[in-house]
């Protein structure tokens, strides 16, 4: 446990001072190559989780603190330490040994210090996680320009948004429907003692996360792993055989193979990321399936596109990923209020850009895995504004309100919306 606590310190460190989690996660476990697949997890559990859980840590450690700790590192000890206590099984005790060992590299009262907040806070947790709760910060664990965003929003469906944020994110399933029925993959996971349930037509929920290399047919092309929510994109486009087809940002190509398994398309990939195209192409290797891969920036037709109109678009847009914070909690510390705005600048840019690619009587579908409306309704409604040949579809799926998906047990959150071109 201390090499994990100590990596995990390092880790949450670096990400509160501006890093990317994925990435920093990723070359932290190319330094620590001896990791069984166990400690691996366990690293990856303490990372996401004191970042989860960050403002509600950050409150509590500031009433255990008589003055602010300055050096960061130090500080970032104590909050994982935190949330090992508070959230995971391991032993009381050892969380804190090996905490106050691990600060011995820091000031000569730095143990003494460690030892004292961590047993403190044993001694009064209900007390202490009760005052935390009465700051929004503490209670939803989310900067409070976040919080007042999502309540002007959401009123009283606030609080629910917010939680869903905070907890393990389920793992689904999308069935190739080419390959094998739904059911008949659900069978073979029952034969493999997975437990699961089908959700929606294809999507399939495991009651427990399984490692890929678990999965019966996966190297096959069985099955892909793709949230439930953003299953609802293919299916919204309506596409049918012989298409010409965009998707406009398609890394990492779960939503260009959907739309593959779904009908026999003329399809092109573009991404303006060579490295995350490498994915789709593997995606694509994988399922058996083929499609046209691009390197372009879907603002900027003019340097790839070939002339030729398309008869559905997908754009994927590059967003907040406020929809998404639980499998990204980084984000909620990284992202900032003028953020969203930049966002949404983007977001029409891409959709003016790609307007001209569609030919008449053709649909886009505009997504994002946002939850604000600044870049969901808020785009949508001022492209229509601008343009008078298009016009937005009614979305068949209920779940859809006003095209926003919020996140709850089965999916994240997106927003979607079906334009015509008149």
């Amino acid at each position: 446990m201390h090499t994990i606590q100590q990596a995990a310190v390092q880790v949450v460190c670096q990400v509160l001072a501006g890093r990317n989690l994925n990435q920093v996660l990723s070359s932290t476990l190319q330094t620590l190559p001896a990791l069984t697949p166990q400690q691996r997890g366990a690293l990856q559990d303490l990372s996401y989780g004191t970042l989860r859980h960050y403002g509600q840590m950050a409150r509590v450690l500031g009433r255990l603190l008589h003055k602010p700790v300055q050096d960061e590192q130090l500080r970032t000890l104590l909050l994982v330490a935190l949330y090992q206590l508070q959230y995971s099984k391991a032993a009381p005790h050892a969380i804190v040994n090996y905490a106050v060992r691990a600060a011995g590299k820091f000031s000569a009262g730095a143990k003494g210090l460690v030892n004292a907040v961590l047993r403190n806070f044993l001694r009064k947790r209900e007390l202490l996680i009760a005052e935390a709760s009465g700051s929004e910060e503490g209670r939803y664990s989310y900067p409070q320009w976040w919080i007042d965003v999502i309540k002007s929003q959401y009123g009283e469906r606030a609080g629910t948004i917010l939680l869903a944020g905070n907890r393990h994110p389920p793992m689904t399933l999308r069935v190739n429907s080419r390959r094998i029925s739904p059911t008949d993959y659900l069978s073979m996971l029952l034969r493999q003692n997975i437990q699961a349930s089908l959700i929606f037509p294809d999507a399939v929920l495991l009651e427990h996360p399984v490692a890929v290399e678990k999965l019966p047919g996966f190297s096959a092309g069985l099955v892909s792993v793709q949230d439930a929510g953003a299953q609802y994109a293919a299916k919204l486009l309506d596409v049918s055989d012989g298409m010409r087809v965009l998707d406009a940002c398609a890394a990492p190509g779960g939503k260009s193979t959907h739309l593959l398994e779904l009908a026999q398309l003329d399809l092109l990939a573009l991404d303006k990321d060579a490295q995350r195209l490498e994915r789709v192409s593997e995606n694509m290797q994988r399922l058996q399936l083929s499609a046209r891969l691009q390197i372009g920036d879907a603002a900027q037709p003019q340097d790839w596109w070939d002339g030729r109109l398309f008869q559905r678009i997908l754009a994927d847009v590059p967003c907040s990923a406020s929809g998404v914070v639980r499998r990204h909690p980084d984000i909620k510390w990284l992202r900032r209020p003028e953020d969203i705005e930049g966002f949404a600048r983007q977001q029409l840019q891409i959709l003016n850009a790609l307007w001209r690619l569609l030919e008449s009587g053709g649909k886009l579908l505009y997504a994002t895995c946002s939850v604000f409306e600044r870049e969901n309704r808020g785009v949508i409604s001022e492209f229509l504004g601008d343009h008078d040949d298009a016009c937005e579809l009614i979305l068949p799926a209920a779940e859809l309100t006003q095209g926003q998906l919020l996140p709850d047990d089965r999916h994240d959150g997106f927003f979607y919306a079906l334009l015509c071109k008149q």
